[in-house]
């Protein structure tokens, strides 16, 4: 058979909305072979089948890809990344998406992502960094005024504090270095407060060519108007009309330079590479890196994208990709999350859900799961913090915005919350940031 239309059989990695609408797509090539899930929601079993194995654990991954034939490994959050996951797939010959745990180190370590930047001449915001507490709250006292501290590893999005005087950093400090963060808390940077609309730029590479995809921007705040604390990310859309085209060409030769500066120091960057920015007076600059694609981003840029999602991540790994391999449609798309009240702190589990066939029979709708699970007599219920990302794709900004949160209102579970604000951004424009 010809190993271009070969089936082949994909197992991928992770139970979030990202994965669920890596899943979806991946589902609609027809290069999709027999489809597996680690771990999954309760969402995506309809889609593919479950697995029992630690995504996280290289051995175990490897092993079981080897044992099913699987061509072609999926990773979808930074954790297995962070383990050496993809390191492990390739020394095993298994064609593998995502990049390898030194690439990955672009978000496993803020401190690390920085000084990439600084060698490739990346705009980014000032900062230091510190392994000791005193000598940190030593440095927000002598700043005495706005600053953002973040842990440096892994804190699900979570270990950011955008704090407003000196008070709040000294705050931000004591939790990263108590460990509220775990050792992801035990270095710290302190940076500079940016100003400025928010984007986020996903982009595909296989560590030479780099493929843009469509612009978006997150609503990380839990409360109306950016309110309260972060979160996962509570609603996004796409493309984002705030930024300009030449703003756009400065983002995407930003992530060209890390990619070749990355290669230029013998790391070879392969998979899903994803630019936070803020879009200041002076230009684009960058608040943040991450290896994989963003969530909720991936609800809203994945439904937009014409493309064999299977072939496109075959031709990362195989150092073949193409920007003729991707298009876009002139639609809109607004993802509005649906979470667990409490969320970003302590939550209840195991409601039930109902409402989603009548969301996903509005035109142009479909709600991505993430914080659920089937109980033992076959129920939708909760099983997270965020559990549904409700998107809409439509024409125009507002009929998407509007279809979404009508989508959001057929939808119940006790305890349900969400911002009715998503996408305000785009209609207010930079005046109304």
């Amino acid at each position: 058979m010809d190993t271009t239309t070969r089936k082949v059989n994909i197992l991928l990695l992770g139970s979030g909305g990202r994965e669920h609408a890596l899943l979806a797509k991946l589902a609609d090539s027809p290069r999709a072979g027999e489809l597996y899930v680690a771990p999954g929601n309760g969402g995506m079993f309809g889609l593919a089948t479950r697995v029992d194995l630690d995504p996280a654990s290289p051995t175990e991954v490897t092993a079981w890809a080897l044992a099913h034939d699987i061509g072609l490994v999926v990773i979808g959050p930074e954790a297995p990344l962070m383990e050496g996951v993809a390191d492990a797939c390739r020394s095993a010959k298994i064609p593998t998406f995502g990049p390898n745990l030194k690439a990955a180190r672009i978000e496993g370590s803020k401190k690390f992502a920085k000084q990439v930047m600084g060698r490739a001449g990346v705009p980014t915001a000032a900062w230091r960094s510190f392994t000791d507490e005193k000598s940190c709250l030593e440095y927000v006292g002598r700043i005495d005024g706005p600053c953002v501290v973040k842990a440096d590893g892994l804190a699900a999005g979570k270990g950011v504090i955008v704090a407003k005087d000196a008070d709040e950093a000294a705050e931000g400090v004591r939790a990263c270095f108590s460990g509220e963060f775990g050792e992801a808390g035990s270095s710290v940077l302190v940076e500079e407060i940016l100003s400025g609309p928010e984007c986020s730029l996903l982009v595909l590479t296989d560590g030479r060519t780099v493929v843009p995809l469509a612009t978006s921007q997150d609503h990380k705040r839990a409360y109306e108007g950016d309110t309260g604390p972060n979160t996962g990310g509570m609603g996004v859309y796409s493309p984002v009309p705030l930024v300009t085209p030449a703003e756009l060409d400065e983002m995407v030769e930003i992530m060209e330079r890390v990619v070749a500066k990355l290669a230029a120091d013998g790391i070879p960057y392969s998979g899903c590479f994803y630019g936070g920015f803020m879009l200041t007076d002076e230009g684009p600059k960058v608040l943040e890196f991450n290896a994989r694609f963003g969530d909720p981003e991936t609800q809203a840029v994945l439904p937009r994208m014409h493309a064999d999602l299977v072939e496109v991540m075959l031709a990362c790994d195989r150092g073949v990709l193409d920007r003729c391999m991707i298009s876009w449609d002139d639609d809109w798309a607004v993802s509005v999350v649906l979470a667990s009240a409490g969320y970003p702190g302590s939550y209840e589990t195991g409601k039930p859900i109902t409402g989603i066939e009548d969301a996903e029979a509005l035109e142009g709708v479909t709600v991505y799961h993430a914080g659920t699970a089937l109980d033992d007599d076959g129920r939708l219920v909760t099983s997270g913090g965020r559990v549904l990302a409700v998107t809409a794709v439509a024409p125009t900004f507002e009929a998407a915005r509007e279809r979404a949160y009508e989508g959001v209102g057929l939808i119940d579970f006790d305890g349900k919350f969400f911002r009715t604000d998503i996408g305000m951004k785009a209609i207010l424009g930079r005046d109304g940031q």
